[in-house]
């Protein structure tokens, strides 16, 4: 990752099975969406914005920054926090607790790094283990890993160009379309793996940390 990219972290609600570990430098932000303010209480950690319409939280906080939202609203209170961080012109954000919870959050939360993606902003979920990340076509690394899995999927109708590079399964020119999975539990092979698309939003998952990324 490099080193100078400010980057927001948002801690949402959803089910996390590992400690939250962020190592927040003094040009990033930390941002506590509803009921993650929980996790970040536990970790002692203090957020710069705590936003949301406060349903999953139980409770209005009382002190700290807040940008607060309607319950009845068009987006998710995940997605309100995440393009005010773009606003503010955060080249990175990093989302944890976005993926545990209702299986439609976490498609919502998708859907978010697609609409980051376009803006040219990098948006990563972390899940315990695994980083989902979306790009609107070019190119993305991962760095060397010996072992672990990596999946490619197209989130348009088809994504043009495909080559996948130090895997265990190359491709090379490939249209890989949104209605066939081939691009499913591909695997590292200790050299640094890269995912070039000429064209077309495609979402990649990981076993490895949003760090592994550039």
């Amino acid at each position: 990752m490099e080193k100078s990219v400010k980057c927001c972290y948002l801690v949402c609600a959803g089910e996390m099975k590992t400690p939250l570990n962020i190592e927040k430098k003094p040009f990033d932000k930390i941002i506590a969406v509803d009921g993650g303010l929980k996790k970040l209480r536990q970790a002692g950690i203090v957020p710069d914005l705590i936003a949301g319409d406060f349903d999953s939280l139980g409770f209005k906080p009382e002190t700290g920054k807040l940008l607060c939202l309607p319950v009845e609203k068009d987006v998710t209170d995940s997605y309100a926090a995440a393009m005010a961080a773009a606003d503010e012109g955060f080249e990175r954000i990093i989302i944890f607790g976005g993926t545990g919870g209702r299986t439609e959050h976490t498609f919502a939360n998708v859907q978010l790094l697609a609409a980051l993606a376009k803006r040219g902003v990098k948006g990563f979920l972390a899940d315990d283990g695994r980083t989902l990340f979306v790009s609107d076509g070019g190119t993305t690394k991962i760095a060397a890993r010996k072992s672990g899995y990596v999946s490619v999927f197209s989130l348009d109708t088809k994504c043009e160009g495909v080559t996948l590079k130090g895997l265990k399964y190359p491709l090379s020119g490939y249209t890989l379309t949104n209605e066939f999975p081939i691009g499913v539990s591909n695997e590292f092979i200790g050299q640094t793996a890269e995912i070039i698309v000429e064209k077309g939003v495609y979402l990649v998952v990981a076993e490895c940390s949003p760090d592994d990324f550039s």
